[in-house]
């Protein structure tokens, strides 16, 4: 049968190799190499579910119908990678079997039987047997890498969204950076938020390792619809901006490290998709973000009680000066993913411009006038820490003089929790 074969059957044979080459190459750079590459393979198909999805969604209004959509999209790509692989490696083999059968339709009944390890076509020859344990083989690795990278793929999804659902109750959802401030200075939480920053550092890092090196993983959406893990760096970082910014003497020092990993991470992955920014821009450089966007915020953190240290004309400078740094990868990282149309985060696919504010969780207390009692709430026991410090502070000057065994509250009556609300704010 061998010396039957002519050159369309041995054209064949070398259209398989590079087939079988192609795919290989795309198999392993996709499931086993443990850096960022960017087969050719997986990138046509990972365009191709993309843009399929995009012809859908492009035409509904509606976010929350475009995210029910879009949520498929993952799942969507996984599959359609796997069954690419699959068909690709079948159709390779067929053509290695088509000079030693003399036959295309029995070369694909025996790569079939081969493949799927069925065993009721067996071909005759050493290089065809060769080539059946070959193409056995190739089909249950293929199964079998995919199986196992799930669970390293779901893996990554869950740390990432563990802390983006953190940040629901600190920050509102969708997410928004004055917001963040905000909510932490009502609820007299402003001590945390350098842990806050330090939390979003390692997190930025293990986003931008883990995106770049599976970049599947930015087809996956946040079960909420309104929850991003894009929306809630940007608005972090807004917040480290903002506080740097404004309050540059009491800000945290781990507010410049976020900001560092954040516009780095955002950079790698706008860059891993090929979103457009420029790598180096000065300070002065324009923003979208409007002047009067920036002291409205700085009107609302006024009255919150927010500590200003620096005036808006001069903290506008500095804002502008980190923000450029991340504002261009952040928003076409936005347009790029259709993320929850947040406040500060830029148009989305087809000009769309239509923003949601974050929802506040509501206070527990009935109040009339909600903003005042938490803005009181926070004096009394700010006040109460500091008479607590001061008795302290006495009592190690002098031990003879005993210390107060519990916090007054404000008013001076002893005995009283210095937090007028347990399970308030």
């Amino acid at each position: 049968m061998l010396g039957s074969a002519g050159a369309p059957q041995w054209a064949g044979f070398a259209l398989g190799i590079a087939v079988l080459t192609l795919t290989v190459a795309s198999v392993l750079g996709t499931l086993i190499v443990p850096r960022a590459t960017a087969p050719r393979l997986t990138v046509l198909i990972s365009r191709s579910v993309r843009r399929a999805f995009l012809l859908v969604t492009d035409r509904v209004a509606d976010y929350r119908a475009r995210d029910r959509i879009a949520a498929l999209n993952g799942p969507a790509l996984l599959a359609a990678l796997l069954l690419a692989w699959v068909a690709l490696v079948f159709l390779s083999f067929a053509f290695l079997f088509w000079p030693f059968t003399g036959d295309f339709v029995r070369a694909l009944v025996i790569t079939g039987s081969s493949m799927f390890t069925l065993g009721f076509a067996v071909p005759v020859g050493a290089v065809p047997t060769a080539l059946t344990f070959l193409c056995a083989v190739s089909g249950l690795v293929i199964v079998a890498l995919e199986i196992a990278y799930l669970p390293t793929l779901y893996a990554a999804f869950n740390r990432r969204e563990t802390l983006v659902t953190m940040l629901e109750f600190l920050g509102g959802v969708p997410a928004w950076g004055p917001e963040i401030l905000m909510r932490h200075e009502l609820i007299d939480n402003t001590e945390r938020l350098g842990w806050l920053y330090e939390r979003w550092t390692e997190w930025a890092a293990d986003v931008s390792e883990s995106h770049t090196t599976y970049p599947q993983l930015l087809s996956f959406r946040s079960p909420n619809p309104y929850r991003s893990w894009l929306i809630a760096l940007l608005a972090v970082m807004d917040a480290a901006a903002l506080h740097l910014s404004l309050s540059p003497v009491s800000a945290p020092a781990s507010a410049r490290p976020l900001l560092r990993m954040g516009y780095v991470a955002l950079r790698e992955l706008a860059g891993a998709v090929g979103v457009r920014f420029d790598p180096d821009p000065a300070p002065t450089d324009p923003i979208r973000l409007t002047r009067a966007e920036f002291d409205d915020a700085v009107t609302r953190l006024r009255g919150v009680g927010w500590r200003i240290e620096r005036e808006p004309e001069h903290a506008w400078a500095h804002f502008r000066g980190w923000r450029v740094n991340y504002e261009a990868a952040a928003y076409g990282l936005a347009h790029f993913l259709d993320a929850p149309p947040a406040l500060w985060s830029g148009t989305r696919r087809g000009g769309r411009s239509a923003v949601i504010r974050p929802a506040r969780p509501a206070h527990r207390t009935p109040l009339e006038d909600e903003v005042g009692r938490l803005i009181r709430d926070r004096d009394r026991r700010r006040a109460a820490r500091h008479a607590a410090g001061h008795a302290l502070h006495e009592h190690a000057k002098d031990p003879s003089q005993k210390p107060a065994g519990t916090a007054s509250d404000p008013d001076g009556e002893p005995g009283q929790s210095a937090d007028p609300l347990p399970g308030g704010g």
